[in-house]
């Protein structure tokens, strides 16, 4: 294999084999300081800008380095991108004789044992539902993988999925009748076997990481860690590192044992009666929540009268189906699963009542038909710290969107990294020509009751002068659902023909395609769209965003860290809201401009970005666009384009 200036030069093998590869300096000093930290087992952090091609400038050194590699994202559509586009591409041009593997969590993959089992059921409630389940079996004797993601007969939401996928709740492991023909066992064996294995960032957690589901072996067997969109890794961190439990375990749990009973223990009686009570305990545990989704604090829901007594109910109910489960357990491996599950459960559910662990906020999530509660690490930098220790590999931390202000400071401290080696590289796209960052002039305070009323009335010339290809960003599912609102009144009033799409219509690849594919659209989003999120050209022209997008102050394992930070006597606002608030706004920024002939304005109406000090760390984080508070010079811009 050549040296990396050779591969990445004007007339090397990338050239060679693609059509208008250009050389990118940034490109080539990623790959080189990234190759130097894998040779050195070390830690680099790297922000590279949309453009630099940091894709190719980790794979080319990952797939040189001759050691095992595991490249970890942070979207499914990233991991499906690497493993049949670029990696590929990369293996060839290079000449590689690396086997590659994909894995993804176990939810992904059909499991024959629960397919035969729900479709012997005949458990589906609609027409559609049961067309779905034939579609999935025919797929099923096809497939090599039996990666959902292939069957694109089936909607990926399709309530189907549960009921033909595993957990790791109702596995069977090595007991499994059908474990021969397991696609999760086959696609595990092949990651063993891969010199690089491209996994997302919730499988590393819960699987490599913890060792929480058989992959123990794949992390002591690698020499590299890659986290590509690793801005996303302290979220995912937390949620792997705490524990949780939701109704809807139970719910499942009392499904399965009902059937397992029909099949290996019809004369136990009890079993059906009890499975019952348990379903009903775990509804009234959601209801005494009350009826609104939401995150609340443990002593919130404390303080609602009916919450308590349920929650005992919930825990006296599990208790009696575990003792039913036991004296069944040895007639099945099935029925053993349930009751090792239903201990589980009682286990989980009384840790969360009775806390111990100072370090650890507890608190509930309720959904529109389940609650789960979960304990949270306040601070996850001592784990995964502990977790990173060990056998010297190398780890590689990259991401358009890591730094504020050009420094690491607050990503190192989250994550115990310490101080390593890290490095910035612009995007080598002309912002100064290619885009506008447009501030508006007039806006009222972002708390205003009409706040989102003046930003579609701000923002309404700015996509009538794009011809549409407009993405509304929007801080919270209240401001997406009213700025669809407004913005349908709009078109019907002055009889514009752009379709109008919203977050939650359709899939987001589906509602992506018919983005791209009219041209002249506009789309809404809340959370979902601020990242990963690639359309090119003149398809996506304007990108409004509502808010600075601070996470709400109420959210509880916000506000128990704000607490901790202040009694520490540090600036949890400077340290750790606003570094968020900007790499989220770096990420929403980042949809505009996504290669060389790309041309846009970006629109931030949040008058903090003016008024208030912090406001300049924003902007001064985002690319070097030209900025303007005057419309003129966006409509200007729109009619010279």
């Amino acid at each position: 294999m050549s040296t990396l200036p050779e591969i990445f030069s004007p007339d090397g093998p990338f050239a060679r084999a693609i059509n208008g590869y250009r050389v990118r300096g940034q490109q080539l000093e990623m790959a080189e300081r990234i190759a130097e930290a894998i040779r050195n087992n070390a830690v680099f952090i790297a922000e590279a800008g949309t453009g630099t091609g940091k894709t190719f400038a980790y794979l080319v050194p990952a797939l040189k380095s001759n050691g095992k590699v595991i490249v970890s994202t942070g979207t499914k559509t990233l991991q499906d991108q690497l493993f049949n586009k670029d990696l590929p591409l990369v293996r060839d041009v290079l000449k590689a004789p690396v086997r590659i593997a994909l894995l993804k969590g176990r939810a992904n993959y059909v499991c024959p044992y629960h397919l035969q089992r729900a479709l012997a059921d005949g458990r589906f409630l609609t027409r559609e539902d049961a067309a779905d389940a034939r579609r999935i079996s025919v797929f099923a004797k096809t497939t090599q993988s039996g990666d959902k993601a292939e069957c694109v007969e089936v909607n990926e939401n399709s309530p189907v999925w549960q009921h033909v996928t595993s957990t790791r709740d109702n596995c069977l492991g090595q007991d499994c009748p059908d474990y021969k023909e397991c696609f999760v066992m086959q696609a595990r064996k092949e990651a063993m076997a891969a010199d690089l294995v491209v996994v997302n960032h919730h499988l590393f957690f819960a699987d490599v990481m913890l060792r929480d589901e058989g992959m123990a072996e794949l992390l002591p067997a690698c020499n590299t860690v890659i986290f590509d969109e690793a801005h996303q890794l302290p979220e995912v961190a937390t949620l792997f590192f705490g524990e949780s439990v939701s109704t809807a375990q139970f719910l499942d749990l009392a499904r399965d044992a009902r059937t397992e009973a029909l099949t290996n223990a019809r004369d136990c009686l009890d079993l059906p009666v009890a499975s019952k009570s348990l379903e009903k305990a775990a509804k009234d545990l959601r209801l005494a929540v009350g009826l609104d989704s939401g995150r609340f604090a443990a002593a919130q829901l404390l303080e609602k009268p009916e919450f308590a007594p349920a929650l005992q109910g919930l825990l006296e109910e599990i208790a009696k189906f575990a003792a039913i489960l036991e004296t069944q357990a040895e007639r099945a491996e099935g029925l053993e699963k349930c009751w090792q599950r239903a201990t589980e459960l009682v286990q989980r559910l009384t840790q969360w009542q009775n806390p111990v662990d100072a370090g650890y906020v507890y608190w509930a999530e309720a959904f529109t038909h389940s609650l789960q509660l979960n304990a949270t690490p306040l601070d996850v930098a001592n784990i995964f710290r502990k977790q990173m220790g060990g056998h010297p590999r190398a780890w590689i931390f990259t991401s358009a969107t890591l730094a504020v202000q050009g420094k690491f400071h607050h990503y190192c401290a989250e994550l115990g990294l310490g101080d390593p080696d890290s490095a910035c590289w612009h995007s080598p796209f002309d912002y100064g020509e290619q885009a506008v960052l447009y501030a508006p002039l007039g806006m009222p305070d972002p708390n205003d009751w009409a706040y989102t009323e003046a930003v579609v009335d701000a923002a309404w010339p700015a996509v009538k002068a794009a011809g549409g290809g407009a993405f509304f960003l929007c801080t919270s599912l209240r401001a997406m659902r009213r700025t669809h609102e407004l913005l349908k009144a709009k078109l019907e009033d002055e009889g514009l023909d752009m379709p109008l799409l919203v977050q939650g219509e359709g899939s987001k690849n589906d509602l992506l395609q018919r983005f791209r594919h009219h041209g002249a659209a506009i789309l809404v989003g809340s959370q979902s769209f601020w990242e990963g999120v690639d359309v090119r050209g003149e398809a996506l022209s304007l990108v409004v965003i509502d808010k600075i997008p601070f996470a709400p102050p109420d959210d509880p394992v916000l506000s128990a860290r704000i607490d901790e930070m202040k009694k520490q006597g540090r600036n949890a606002f400077m340290e750790y809201q606003l570094p968020r608030a900007v790499i989220n706004v770096k990420q929403g920024a980042g949809r505009l401009i996504r290669d060389e002939a790309d041309k846009g304005v970006l629109m931030i109406c949040d008058p903090r970005l003016i008024t208030k000090p912090y406001g300049r760390r924003v902007w001064q984080s985002l690319p070097p666009m030209k900025r303007t508070r005057e419309l003129q010079v966006v409509l200007d811009f729109f009619a010279n384009r």
